[in-house]
């Protein structure tokens, strides 16, 4: 009962901390009804109007607070500019803003765009999941305002003053977008470049928001009747989803794994059923690595470690292959299931180092240095000097944050001595363990030099 008490109180408290209703905290996406006032048939939505860049007055709302060190845009030569949509959608008018972080060269953009809609925290979690991966590669990142409105209204009144919309709306909204940036129209924020495919992506809440756009996906059309987006990757959800007419990679994590409602859907490659679901060992709900929100850690126990971003992009990657170029993403294991607790403390199957089985491998289970379990949770007392977004929701906010997040509990040295002698031989299993991976598709070479900076600060 644990792992219900935690997911009821985080689903209380994002209405709490973020002032939004709307969505899953452990992202189920179940009790959503598909709006009644969609076409029979395919149907070309309109094209929103949209602004000139946005330049003031005052500074944007900054919905990326989460990269990696040293891993920003400017690091990759990328620039984030501003544009306000508007339109009318369900019969009523809207205005929105859209982010569109792209690279400020415009031969390097790789033709293929993630879109997400902001999540109702107030961040662009998939573009954090993904963005070394993404801007290494040359993708374009589409920000769209969907949840976290009063979040940018606080931020700065003057210059969002305007934005209005209302849930009702969302589905078209996503669709006007989408069509839009899929436009050759020169008032197109991808003006002048050739996007080949474009995904929908989606995290926690915003894949509640993914899933419920689905039976509009298969309706809604651009002007020219084509698709709007190319395949779906739902993260940090458990649901069992429709099947739809394009791919879709769902990626539940430890959180949804242990829960009772994880997907028992399987995978498929039939028209119509193109579908995998991808559990990595070691993944929380949330990012406990890079997550401001848990800086300095408000936690009873120290945040994972594990680089969440290195294999959300695995699946980003599978899943971009698949639409792009029509290759066939391999099928993976699942996270094991004993359903008892009372064994090892977990519903999961646990190894004999406290890790779970199964699944789609990576380093830092195979060749361990910890134990990485989910959920965290929260001190028993506020720390002094929490996150800024701890310190706005206090208690509520440290519960919430830490009830989504994994955990690590390092080995001891003798265990690490007693595990591979020293550190040489450590590091020497990691570079050859994380190659296999490589080669076998399940960790992808731009994170290789993370994977390995992280092994070579295990101190013996």
């Amino acid at each position: 009962m644990k792992i219900l008490t935690v997911l009821v109180i985080a689903v209380a408290l994002v209405v709490t901390v973020s002032g939004q209703g709307r969505g899953q905290a452990a992202g189920q996406g179940r009790g959503q009804v598909p709006p009644s006032n969609l076409p029979e048939n395919p149907t070309a939505v309109a094209l929103p109007a949209i602004s000139a860049q946005v330049t003031g007055p005052g500074t944007m709302y900054e919905s990326v607070q989460s990269l990696a060190p040293g891993k920003g845009l400017a690091n990759f030569n990328y620039e984030a500019k501003e544009y306000f949509v508007s339109g009318t959608a369900n019969g009523q008018p809207y205005k929105t803003r859209v982010v569109v972080r792209r690279p400020a060269n415009n031969a390097t953009f790789n033709g293929l765009v993630l879109a997400e809609p902001m999540h109702p925290s107030g961040s662009a979690h998939m573009f954090e999941f993904t963005s070394i991966y993404g801007m290494s590669t040359g993708y374009i990142a589409i920000d769209m305002l969907i949840g976290g409105m009063q979040q940018v209204v606080d931020h700065n009144p003057e210059r969002y003053k305007d934005l209005k919309l209302e849930p009702s709306q969302t589905n078209e909204i996503i669709a006007q977008i989408g069509a839009l940036l899929r436009s050759n129209q020169s008032t197109s924020p991808l003006a002048g470049l050739r996007v080949r495919k474009m995904i929908l992506a989606g995290t926690s809440a915003t894949a509640g928001t993914l899933i419920n756009y689905l039976p509009a996906h298969m309706v809604y059309r651009t002007p020219d009747m084509q698709r709007i987006f190319d395949g779906f990757m739902p993260t940090s959800n458990g649901s069992v989803i429709r099947q739809i007419d394009v791919p879709l990679i769902q990626v539940p994590t430890m959180l949804e794994v242990r829960g009772a409602n994880v997907t028992s859907r399987q995978d498929g490659d039939a028209p119509g059923d193109q579908y995998r679901v991808y559990e990595f060992p070691g993944m929380g709900h949330v990012d406990s690595r890079d997550n401001v929100r848990l800086i300095p850690n408000p936690c009873k126990y120290p945040t994972n470690q594990f680089p969440q971003q290195a294999y959300m992009s695995v699946a980003l990657h599978h899943l971009f292959q698949w639409v792009d170029k029509g290759i066939v993403p391999p099928n993976a294991d699942r996270i094991w299931k004993d359903r008892n607790e009372k064994n090892d403390g977990s519903p999961m199957v646990l190894d004999e180092h406290g890790n779970p089985r199964g699944g789609i491998r990576n380093t830092y289970v195979d060749v361990p240095t910890a134990r990485h379990n989910v959920p965290n949770e929260a001190a028993a007392q506020l720390i002094p000097n929490p996150s800024a977004y701890v310190a706005k929701g206090g208690m509520q906010a440290a519960m919430q944050m830490c009830g989504l997040a994994s955990y690590q509990i390092d080995f001891t040295k003798a265990e690490l001595k007693q595990l591979y002698g020293s550190r040489q031989n450590y590091r020497s299993k990691v570079e050859k363990r994380l190659t296999e991976l490589e080669k076998a598709g399940w960790s992808l070479p731009v994170y290789r030099e993370m994977i390995l900076a992280d092994a070579a600060k295990v101190d013996f």
